[in-house]
């Protein structure tokens, strides 16, 4: 399959910059292959991106369909799929700026996912109404960090082996970040009776609903 090399704009640039401060890189060709050479009679960037056209539509219908699957690709720092990103992101018409979130609502409040990536998992965000309790439940593998953003509440998590028990007031005013730890039953109770308490809640995995690793346990 043949593949196309690209070079991307920043990378061309910072190899001008270079060029004009005396840090250029010079190489030679063995057909029309660079090869790198300190003697090299010409200026090359060393930075190129060699990917089929294959590739890159399918990169690009990731990127559009980004918005309903919440899923990123993976972007490592460097890689074509991360500038892509930025270039497509340029091209995006202003009416696509904004999209709309699916907000699972009930009468204590709302749980919306808002990304998920292929190897870090998902993050959401949870509104919980005053005086609500959510949670009560544990996972056998699956961990959590709970960050309070606003409101006032309580984290609580307890062994389901042991039974040993632990107990963190939280708070919009402090950010802080909190491990639900695999194996500890857990809930976070918003202690105000009239603010709403949000959470930023970042998950290892996206949810699954055929291996969900959620037990209910109250605490």
């Amino acid at each position: 399959m043949t593949e196309l090399e690209l070079l991307y704009i920043d990378d061309l640039v910072e190899g001008m910059f270079d060029l004009l401060e005396g840090k250029e890189q010079h190489c030679e060709f063995d057909g029309v292959e660079t090869v790198a050479d300190e003697a090299g009679r010409y200026c090359y960037v060393p930075v190129t991106h060699k990917v089929t056209l294959g590739e890159i539509v399918d990169l690009l219908q990731q990127f559009k369909e980004q918005p309903v699957t919440l899923t990123m690709p993976k972007m490592p720092e460097g890689s074509f799929a991360k500038k892509l990103y930025s270039l497509y992101l340029t091209y995006l018409p202003t009416d696509k700026f904004k999209y709309v979130l699916k907000m699972n609502v009930d009468d204590r409040g709302s749980f919306t996912e808002l990304v998920h990536t292929e190897d870090c998992g998902q993050v959401s965000i949870n509104i919980s109404k005053p005086g609500i309790t959510k949670g009560q439940h544990w996972h056998n593998s699956k961990w959590e960090l709970f960050i309070v953003v606003a409101g006032r509440g309580l984290i609580q998590e307890r062994n389901i082996n042991t039974g040993e028990m632990v107990e963190f007031e939280v708070s919009g005013k402090k950010i802080e970040a909190i491990h639900m730890i695999p194996g500890w039953t857990h809930n976070i109770i918003n202690l105000s009776d009239t603010e709403n308490l949000v959470t930023v809640m970042t998950c290892n995995e996206v949810f699954n609903p055929e291996k969900p690793d959620t037990f209910f346990e109250p605490v």
